[in-house]
């Protein structure tokens, strides 16, 4: 079953290549146009199956309003996954979910980090937390339907690379305990102010890993479940943001000196 799953994965890397090829073309030609992620989507299918992690789509970056590459990652999400809404939330719209239903320890820690993927990070673990569901990056898509890869009776899933368990792609019902530790992870990082190794060990996958420990997790290996880049690229999500990547951030800039 592996083997077929890497061969659909394999397509989709092909029509990913394919799919880059023809945008830098089409930006070429029109440099402005932009396409818009709808904040909220229902399930394009309506499912009756009772199942323990919530059948949301959850996602986020610095704008909606995106390249052409980023929407067909989208579309290819949802086609996927017709039986997941979806749900996306802007930076204005993550502070203000924080600073609505967070406990004053997580808000004070979000509000101390200036880094848009610094936030994200914290704000993945919390919304999962607080809601349950699936989080993606903005640039990963799924290589099966959601519902094959997540069990009715899974609570959670997470997913495997080559090293490590990485926090691009996380499915949880909500009140996990693992991700309950990795908050209270990130907020004593930045407390702390651990900021020496960037934002990978203060709010990323580093934190993710050391929250689960040797705890047995739910887990999928990332080649036969959920990928990166396949359809676009960083010029593309940060096409109005050059250099906007976490990768370019500076690790002395991480966090504001006052709380």
């Amino acid at each position: 079953m592996n083997i077929v799953i890497i061969v659909i994965n394999r397509t989709i890397k092909l029509l990913g290549a394919l799919t880059k090829g023809l945008s830098y073309i089409f930006h070429f030609f029109f440099p402005k146009m932009r396409f818009t992620i709808p904040k909220q989507s229902d399930a394009l299918i309506k499912s009756s199956k009772e199942t323990k992690i919530p059948k949301i789509i959850w996602q986020t970056n610095y704008t909606n309003k995106v390249a052409l590459p980023i929407y067909i990652n989208y579309l290819f999400n949802r086609i996927l996954s017709p039986d997941f809404e979806y749900r996306y939330m802007g930076h204005e719209d993550r502070d203000v979910f924080i600073d609505t239903y967070a406990p004053q320890s997580v808000k004070e820690a979000f509000h101390r980090l200036t880094d848009g993927a610094a936030q994200a990070d914290l704000w993945r673990i919390f919304i999962l937390n607080y809601y349950g569901g699936v989080y993606m990056d903005f640039d990963a898509h799924a290589i099966l339907p959601l519902s094959v890869m997540i069990k009715p009776d899974d609570s959670e899933l997470f997913l495997l690379n080559k090293e490590h368990f990485t926090n691009y792609f996380i499915a949880s019902s909500k009140n996990n305990p693992i991700l309950q530790k990795t908050l209270d992870l990130i907020v004593d990082n930045i407390e702390k102010r651990k900021i020496d190794q960037g934002v990978y060990h203060l709010t990323g996958p580093v934190v993710l890993n050391n929250a689960i420990g040797d705890t047995v997790v739910n887990h999928r290996y990332y080649r036969v479940t959920c990928n990166q880049g396949s359809f676009t690229n960083e010029h593309f999500q940060y096409i109005d943001k050059p250099r906007g990547k976490w990768t370019h951030a500076k690790k002395e800039d991480l966090l504001k000196d006052d709380k």
